[in-house]
């Protein structure tokens, strides 16, 4: 047995006893103290990568297997291991696997798709590419569409001496923005889709707010990419890439895929059925259970058809989704007693985070909420941050989407757009970094890009606010 399997088996040990139906978690009996393995995990991610990045990417496993520990033996030993299983079914069924299930889809099916030949990094061009990016954000996700894109993009512009401000506006635009229409663009509107908002309401209530964002980021990258365009010794003598192929796509038939993953994932929407299954208190209804199972049978499909060749040519590896796979594990069980606490409102360990979102007469604040959700998903993770705002609104989808839907805009908006503040704000943002980096650009350091995201991103989000939720 290998030692990273020891402390998950440690976990289901630990929990097989007692197993019968447990009552609902009671946030408002809970102490913050409850918190703490979650801030672990977010702060894991945020700091060990930068102070200790050899330690974390040999032992990023480990560590999150032990902040999931550290809330699971302490909760099923003073709370009982009943209300623990059922908390873990819960977490794990209705949210964590379903949002894996999809996002490793994505992953693998833009992963089988390579842009050949090579492209001219003008202006007008890169933006072109920017635009596109942004409108397939939406329907293959950002982190397909960040995959696809950033490799030809980077291609197109290796035979200029000023690279780094179109990587940095691709993380803006395509790997953040430009996912904030559907619940395929973002992890954040995924999970508001699992706890029930309907498909189109985001591209409804958002497409004017996100318009503004990527219209305006467009034109701003437009006007800084021409005036270095322009500057003497721009575009060196001779590209690195030579024209030796006509542009195109090789492993096409992954296009035919991702209409199948969307097709999927709509069915899901909108088929209302009655049939439901009961797993420890957990409901999963049938057209949950078919859409997952669709999207692995797409995964194997993707990975069957697809001429290695193209994997070969896209440098494709399983690494970033066991990243990402180990890490919302953790983050997903950890999340469990922070979301009761919050469920507790006012009188709850967090009541003053409720306080500082709610207005005096008790009714939410839209700005409050934009700004709070997005200062947290730009240093923490913008799905659950994500997630811990939406139960704090009261995690009622029906409620959120009718006589609260500015909240529910506030908070879809805060988490997508803000997830671009930092490189750790959303999952894209590091795997293009480390693409770029791999390509020779030399990426700004973490406070580096912060120059770029809070000079250019923050004013617009102050426009967004000062238009839309005041």
């Amino acid at each position: 047995m290998k030692f990273r399997t020891v402390p998950w088996l440690v976990l289901v040990m630990a929990l097989l006893p007692g197993l019968a139906q447990a009552a609902d978690l009671d946030g408002s009996q809970l102490s913050v103290w409850w918190g703490v393995p979650f801030a672990g995990v977010l702060l894991s991610i945020a700091l060990l990568p930068l102070v200790a990045p050899i330690f974390w990417h040999h032992h990023f496993g480990k560590v999150s297997a032990a902040w999931a520990l550290a809330f699971l033996l302490p909760f099923a030993v003073l709370l009982g291991p009943g209300l623990t299983w059922t908390s873990v079914v819960h977490a794990m069924v209705a949210e964590y696997i379903p949002f894996i299930i999809l996002l490793t889809a994505l992953f693998t099916v833009a992963g089988g798709i390579y842009v050949r030949g090579n492209l001219h990094g003008s202006p007008l061009l890169n933006t072109g590419l920017l635009g596109i990016g942004a409108v397939l954000a939406s329907f293959m996700g950002t982190t397909g569409a960040s995959m696809l894109l950033i490799r030809p993009l980077i291609r197109a512009n290796d035979n200029r001496k000023h690279q780094v401000h179109v990587v940095v506006f691709f993380i803006f635009i395509v790997s953040n923005a430009g996912g904030a229409l559907t619940p395929l663009g973002d992890p954040p509107l995924f999970l508001g889709f699992l706890k029930g908002v309907d498909f189109f309401w985001t591209l409804e209530n958002l497409y004017l707010k996100t318009g503004f964002i990527v219209g305006a980021l467009l034109l701003i990258f437009f006007l800084i990419d021409s005036w270095l365009y322009r500057s003497q010794g721009e575009v060196r003598a001779a590209d690195p890439t030579p024209d030796s192929a006509r542009v195109g796509f090789d492993g096409g038939i992954n296009f035919v895929l991702l209409a199948v993953v969307v097709g999927l994932v709509l069915m899901s929407g909108l088929w209302k059925s009655s049939v439901v299954f009961n797993l420890w208190g957990t409901e999963v209804a049938l057209p949950s259970l078919l859409r997952d199972a669709g999207l692995v049978a797409v995964t194997l499909a993707s990975l069957r058809v697809t001429p290695p060749s193209v994997h070969d040519n896209n440098q494709f590896g399983w690494g970033p989704m066991q990243e990402v796979a180990k890490l919302f594990a953790a983050i997903f069980l950890t999340i469990i007693p922070v979301i009761a606490m919050l469920k507790a409102g006012v009188d709850g360990p967090f009541g003053t985070v409720v306080r500082a979102v709610t207005n005096t007469d008790g009714s939410p604040n839209p700005a409050m909420y934009f700004w709070i959700t997005g200062a947290l998903s730009s240093f923490l993770d913008n799905a659950p941050t994500y997630l811990v705002f939406f139960n704090t609104a009261g995690g009622d989808p029906q409620v959120l989407m009718t006589a609260m839907a500015p909240t529910l805009v506030a908070i879809s908006a805060g988490a997508v757009f803000m997830g671009a503040n930092t490189y750790i704000g959303n999952a894209p943002n590091l795997m293009v970094k480390a693409i770029a980096e791999d390509r020779g650009v030399r990426m700004p350091s973490f406070f580096g890009y912060m120059l770029w995201s809070f000079g250019i991103l923050l004013p617009l989000f102050a426009v967004v606010t000062w238009i839309w939720f005041i």
